[in-house]
C-alpha cells in the first residue's frame, strides 16, 4: 500500500529509474518488480530510465506536453502541435514535434511519437512560453509566431518566394485563417529573421503578417 501511495504522490509527472528505485528500496529484487509494474500497466516505460504513473493511480493523464519536454531536451513543443494547439490550424495533431539543439531524434512510446528537430542556439531561446495544463502541469511550448515560423523554417523543400506564395500557403496548405494573424507579434518574427536564417522566408511572412494587421484588423 505504501508503494501505491507513493505512486500516487507522483501524478502525472515523469521520473527517472532512480526515483522508482527509491520507492522500491525495500524489495530485494526491484528490478524484477520494475518489469513487473510495467507489465501490469502500473506504471509505462516513455524510454530507458523514464517513467509515468498509469492513469489508474495517478487519476489524471501524463501530460504529453511534459513527457515531450522530458524525453529530450533541451526541448519545446512546436510547429504543427503547437499551430493545432493554439487553434491556428483545423486539424488534431497527434505526434508531437519539437525542437532542441541537440541530434534530430525520435521516439515511439504508448503515450505517442515523439519527434526532434535540431534547431540553432539563436533560435533557440525566442519566443518561448510556459504554459499550464487544467491539471496543474507547467511545460514549454513555442509562442504561436514562433512556432510558424519554426514550420517555416523546417519544412523541407518548401519554395515560397512571394507574398502572393506565403498567402496561398498560409491559406491553403496550413489553412490558416489570415484574421488569426492579427494579435501576432511581429518583435519575434524578427528576432527569429536576426538569427540570419532563412531569412528572405521570414521576410515574406513578416511582410504579409503586418499588410494583414495594418490593412483588415
Amino acid at each position: 500500500m505504501e508503494l501505491i501511495r507513493a505512486l500516487k504522490k507522483l501524478k502525472a509527472v515523469p521520473f527517472t529509474h532512480a526515483v522508482l528505485l527509491a520507492l522500491l528500496k525495500d524489495y530485494r529484487n526491484p528490478e524484477d518488480k520494475i518489469k513487473q509494474m510495467v507489465k501490469k500497466g502500473e506504471i509505462i516505460r516513455l524510454r530507458r530510465g523514464l517513467y509515468v504513473v498509469d492513469e489508474i493511480y495517478s487519476n489524471a493523464k501524463p501530460s504529453v506536453e511534459l513527457v515531450a519536454n522530458l524525453l529530450y531536451g533541451p526541448s519545446y513543443i512546436s510547429m504543427d502541435y503547437a499551430l493545432s494547439y493554439y487553434g491556428l490550424i483545423p486539424e488534431r495533431v497527434y505526434e508531437v514535434t519539437s525542437m532542441t539543439t541537440k541530434q534530430v531524434r525520435s521516439f515511439a512510446t504508448p503515450l505517442g511519437r515523439y519527434t526532434y528537430i535540431k534547431t540553432s542556439a539563436c533560435l533557440y531561446g525566442i519566443g518561448l512560453d510556459t504554459r499550464q495544463s487544467s491539471d496543474g502541469i507547467y511545460y514549454m511550448m513555442a509562442s504561436k509566431e514562433k512556432a510558424l515560423c519554426d514550420k517555416l523554417l523546417f519544412t523541407k523543400k518548401l519554395a515560397i518566394r512571394s507574398q502572393k506564395a506565403m498567402h496561398v500557403y498560409l491559406e491553403e496548405d496550413l489553412r490558416i485563417e489570415l484574421s488569426d494573424l492579427c494579435n501576432f507579434n511581429l518583435e519575434i518574427i524578427e528576432a527569429c529573421m536576426a538569427c540570419d536564417h532563412k531569412v528572405k522566408l521570414l521576410e515574406l511572412l513578416h511582410k504579409v503578417i503586418q499588410k494583414e494587421q495594418e490593412n483588415k484588423c
